[in-house]
């Protein structure tokens, strides 16, 4: 059974950092892109960043450039999200979730129940 599990979240002042994990089972992680989504209250779901098969090629939105590093270790069937200097706009309900294919383009296969990013003073 596909599944994508999400960790890391918490509260964290302004300037802090957190790092994500998204570890997955029931398929073989190195053939497909992995991307991480958030979605704030009262906001619609929006891509934050995005990583291909091979981790060759990666792609952020442009809120979170220079600050998120997405990174992905297949043999620990694990992509991470390093997030640095925090905003409070950052606070979301951050979702990992699995693309059809390789690359970043490919749809949607699956998501995570996600983790809960806050940041506050």
């Amino acid at each position: 059974q596909l599944q994508l599990v999400e960790s890391g979240g918490g509260l964290v002042q302004p300037g802090g950092s957190l790092r994500l994990s998204c570890t997955v089972s029931g398929f073989t992680l190195p053939y497909y892109a992995i991307g991480w989504f958030r979605q704030a209250p009262g906001k619609e779901r929006e891509g934050v960043s995005c990583i291909s098969s091979s981790g060759d090629s990666t792609n952020y939105a442009d809120s979170v450039k220079g600050r998120f590093t997405i990174s992905r270790d297949n043999a620990k069937n694990t992509v991470y999200l390093q997030m640095n200097s925090l905003k409070p706009e950052d606070t979301a309900l951050y979702y990992c979730a699995v693309r059809h294919g390789p690359y970043c383009s490919d749809y949607v296969r699956s998501w995570g129940q996600g983790t809960q990013v806050t940041v506050s003073s």
